[in-house]
């Protein structure tokens, strides 16, 4: 961009930024200006609108939700507003500064202080004692600081301690807040996972595995409020049916040691919160017994601890909900009277623990089914963007942004194997202080990576990383120190193309929640990175020469129409060199085609290393070559061919009768004096290449008109 340009677009962003602080002051300055001399009523009204105009403009962009550099800017730009609208009004009141209206300011000050940006406030303070200042020093022409310095620290103490105790507050209240979301959120997943809705994690920081931060609360709540809605209705009718004072629902902890409430239903108030023990009671007796345990008369009263102070107590029934053999919980109710509890009440209450058992299962089933369906999405979009890419660069950057979908991490790297070198790769690398490993090789080892080609199967096992005793690369080459990582491979028809390694610094990250979908990325992985691979291999077929690796004709004359239209676009110079290896044919003849063939690959080699990057080189058929040179002159191009001839004529190729030198002959052209269009110009070029062969070979001829006169 030109720098004129460029200063005038900074000029410019310069004087919109600063607008709304230069009206501050030129407001406060026309203050000054009604205090010496009052102005024409016209010039108050307008100077008012144009400050109520400007302050609600303001307003508006502070109440919409900005980046942090603009929010403070705004805040500074609003209070100073304020400033100068509190200071006009307080000018217009009984005692100006000095009457009963002045601690405005101060109340303005302590509100910048609590809403506005630390720095904003700071510029508040600092402008409102510019504007006393002036109207003191300026305005009233008075010399003594008397009013001004105690002003001018009291605006400094409110602002202070307001900003202290506020924002502590404010900090204070944050914290109450965040600790009872945390409670309610512990609370809910210790209720889910005593339904079986969500596994125990193997650590408190596992992710989970639903798109989005509150996918999976919102799950687990909307499971949860299901089964505690059926299972409050149970108890509610349970109640009232058998004539209960307290009906309730246990649930066994992990460790099968303790029980906890999940839900009640009672006539009573004074209810402990818990935990019960598992192993004591009719509580211990019923689980593990694994059937339904009733006791009456005086004794009831012993087995109910779920009472702070017990109440008269006749019967007491508990009734296990067993999921597959294995209790989950207990159904535990108890009334004043000493009637025991009938065969038909017995079974009732079995009834109703196998419907809230149902209940249970059911929406462990929908939590599933929600959880497969988010799980079966991710990895349709994964495989989406795995088949739209063409390039192993585009496979890479899929699999790696698919992997994110399913499984957190901090560290990931995919390595390509080649089996004919048995040497591996690393092609790409995601993670902090992983961008040394790009493009570093090593040998088929004991490594994990490579156990994991050869044996086609992920480790370690769990993903549990221990790196004094793990080797994932070499010794040498390693991933960070961090307490989870997986090696995946990469197969397609049970043929290791490499692996996806991926660390993390949270202990379990690849759990058995993930890792196996993980294994289906990376197999839907490893396919499209043999696509890419054969799509490479197809387009260098048809446009690559198969012998010595150049452009083929077609290829070349593409390449050739574009470079042309760009130096004649840019008004850049071109030049076009045609080489024919001399007496190609008695080669053939004498030495057998075989011979031929590695004199063509030797020159190829001579024209890849003495072309420059932006030069493209192809092979014509048989012997001939055609190099396009862009920006290159009639000097240029000459230097060039000399080089490809004394190069070639140079180098030495061993055969079965003994040493064989070749030489070339080279014809050169330059654009647009030879022609405007890539026939044009291919045309003169062979025409100087016959000049060099007329004139005796192995020599470089540069395109004249003269040639084109006797060529005719």
């Amino acid at each position: 961009m030109d720098p004129l340009v460029r200063s005038a677009l900074w000029l410019q962003q310069l004087l919109v930024r600063s607008s709304g602080l230069a009206l501050s002051f030129a407001l406060s300055g026309y203050l000054v200006y009604w205090a010496v001399e009052a102005p024409p009523a016209g010039w108050n009204i307008a100077a008012l609108a144009v400050l109520a105009g400007s302050l609600g403009y303001r307003l508006l962009k502070r109440l919409s939700r900005l980046s942090s550099s603009a929010t403070t800017r705004l805040d500074l730009e609003l209070f100073t507003h304020l400033v100068v609208l509190a200071y006009g009004v307080i000018l217009h009141t009984p005692g100006g500064l000095d009457g009963p209206y002045y601690p405005a300011v101060y109340a303005l000050v302590m509100i910048c202080a609590s809403f506005a940006k630390p720095a904003a406030a700071a510029g508040t303070i600092a402008f409102a004692v510019l504007v006393e200042a002036a109207l003191n020093f300026v305005a009233w022409g008075s010399r003594d600081s008397e009013r001004l310095v105690p002003h001018a620290a009291l605006l400094g103490v409110f602002a202070f301690l307001n900003m202290l105790v506020f924002r502590a507050e404010i900090a204070r209240i944050r914290a109450l807040s965040r600790q009872r979301i945390e409670t309610e959120l512990r609370k809910m997943k210790d209720a889910a996972r005593s339904y079986r809705l969500l596994g125990a994690p193997a650590s408190a920081g596992e992710r989970t595995t639903l798109a989005g931060p509150d996918a999976e609360d919102r799950l687990l709540r909307s499971g949860v409020d299901e089964i505690q809605q059926a299972v409050e209705f149970a108890l509610i009718l349970l109640c009232r049916t058998l004539g209960l004072r307290t009906a309730l629902l246990l649930g066994l902890d992990a460790t099968g040691a303790e029980l906890h409430i999940q839900e009640l239903s009672s006539t009573e108030d004074a209810i402990a919160s818990g935990p019960f023990s598992a192993k004591d009671g009719i509580f211990g007796a019923s689980l593990a017994k694994g059937s339904l345990l009733a006791i009456a008369g005086p004794k009831a009263g012993g087995h109910v601890p779920y009472y702070t102070r017990k109440p008269a107590i006749g019967a007491v029934c508990a009734t296990p909900l067993l999921d597959h053999g294995n209790a989950r919980g207990l159904l535990v109710v108890d009334r004043e009277s000493r009637e025991p509890f009938s065969a038909e009440e017995e079974e009732t209450l079995r009834s109703a623990a196998h419907f809230m058992l149902r209940a249970i299962e059911n929406e462990r089933v929908f939590v599933q089914l929600d959880r497969a369906k988010v799980e079966q999405g991710k990895l349709y979009r994964a495989a989406n963007a795995l088949s739209a890419a063409a390039t192993e660069a585009q496979v890479i950057e899929a699999c790696v942004s698919g992997a994110r979908e399913f499984a957190a991490f901090d560290f990931a790297v995919v390595t390509l194997f080649d089996k004919i070198g048995s040497e591996h790769e690393i092609c790409a690398v995601s993670g902090e202080g992983a961008e040394a490993l790009v493009g570093q090789r090593f040998k088929h080892n004991a490594g994990l990576v490579s156990m994991v080609v050869a044996n086609r199967h992920a480790l370690p096992y769990r993903g549990d990383y221990d790196p004094s005793r793990q080797t994932v690369f070499t010794r040498r080459l390693n991933p960070p120190a961090m307490p989870s990582l997986l090696v995946l491979p990469l197969l397609v028809h049970e043929r290791a193309l490499g692996t996806l390694v991926l660390g993390s610094n949270r202990r379990g990250a690849f759990g058995d929640s993930v890792r196996p979908t993980l294994e289906v990325l990376a197999s839907h992985v490893a396919v499209s990175l043999a696509n890419a691979r054969m799509l490479k291999r197809l387009e260098d077929l048809a446009t690559m020469d198969g012998l010595t690796g150049l452009f083929n004709k077609r290829a070349l004359q593409e390449v050739g129409v574009q470079k042309i239209k760009s130096a004649q676009r840019f008004k850049k110079p071109l030049s076009l060199l045609i080489c024919d290896i001399d007496h190609f044919k008695r080669v053939n003849d004498t030495y057998g085609h075989d011979m031929g063939d590695l004199v063509i690959k030797g020159f190829a080699d001579v024209l890849k290393r003495v072309k420059r990057d932006t030069d493209a080189v192809g092979r014509f058929g048989g012997e001939e070559f055609v190099i396009v040179c862009e920006e290159t002159d009639e000097r240029g191009a000459m230097l060039l061919a000399e080089r490809i001839r004394s190069e070639l004529e140079a180098t030495q190729f061993q055969s079965e009768l003994g040493p064989l030198k070749v030489t070339c002959s080279v014809g050169a052209s330059l654009f647009p004096v030879a022609g405007q269009s890539w026939e044009a110009l291919f045309k003169a070029t062979d025409e100087a290449l016959y000049a060099s062969k007329r004139g005796g070979r192995n020599r470089v001829s540069l395109w004249s008109q003269k040639m084109q006169t006797s060529a005719a």
